[in-house]
């Protein structure tokens, strides 16, 4: 299928590693010029040049910490209005209600909750004074199966849920569509690590659906799919990719 993204500009975030790097090598694939973002500038760039060299794309690599709103400011003014934005930057740590501190806490939302929101305030108005642009969200599957041993994580993919469906339920006035995807386990290179040394872990795998986790590439194929023009219709929504067990 030919999802028609040659020539678009996305920007990722969270772009030097697991599912950001493979959302970029997806649509790089596509023929999108791409806008990298994260705070491992030596990653980012050894990323940009080899999709470069493989799909004769334009590739920036913008190291930034989108904590930090100057950094934030930056990336938005450098990049401007790319047709495609992907919100997948976060860090939130696992623990209950005792284990995670009030400083702890703020610090992940700040990158994962208002992260995203900031980026989104800044590319929307740009997208809309142009009329047309797509923004993915990647939340994660604990904003529906809440995990009190992951409270910080299920609260802030259960706001970020919200904000998509809130913001995507009126974009289309402005030509914009928000969607967002929820992976369950993914196998990145941490989990995979995990469960190749944790025995704990790979009690789990055997366990999961299809006994994997998924793999980036089923997230990144559907991030692609949901910002093209094969998904023209679709607004406010989110994909569960956790193999049924949401379900």
């Amino acid at each position: 299928m030919d999802l028609r993204l040659a020539g678009n500009t996305a920007l990722i975030t969270g772009a030097s590693a697991g599912i950001g790097a493979e959302i970029a090598r997806t649509l790089a694939a596509e023929g999108c010029h791409l806008h990298l973002a994260a705070r491992s500038k030596d990653r980012l760039e050894e990323l940009a040049e080899t999709l470069r060299a493989e799909h004769g794309v334009r590739v920036v690599a913008h190291p930034v910490d989108l904590r930090a709103a100057t950094d934030l400011a930056r990336l938005a003014e450098a990049v401007g209005a790319p047709d495609i934005l992907v919100n997948n930057a976060g860090d939130v740590p696992a623990g209950n209600l005792a284990a995670v501190d009030a400083a702890t806490w703020r610090h992940a939302w700040e990158l994962k909750v208002f992260g995203y929101i900031d980026l989104s305030r800044s590319v929307y108005a740009a997208m809309k004074q142009r009329g047309r642009g797509v923004i993915v969200n990647v939340i994660g599957s604990a904003g529906e199966r809440h995990d009190p041993e992951y409270i910080a994580g299920s609260t802030a993919n259960a706001a970020l849920m919200a904000f998509t469906r809130a913001l995507g339920s009126g974009s289309w006035r402005d030509g914009i569509r928000v969607v967002g995807i929820n992976p369950g386990p993914v196998a990145t290179a941490r989990i995979t690590a995990l469960m190749d040394t944790n025995p704990n872990f790979a009690r789990m795998a055997v366990h999961m659906p299809f006994g994997r986790p998924a793999h980036p590439r089923e997230i990144a194929d559907m991030a692609a799919f949901l910002a093209s023009e094969r998904s023209g219709y679709t607004t406010g929504t989110i994909v569960t990719i956790d193999g049924g067990l949401s379900v």
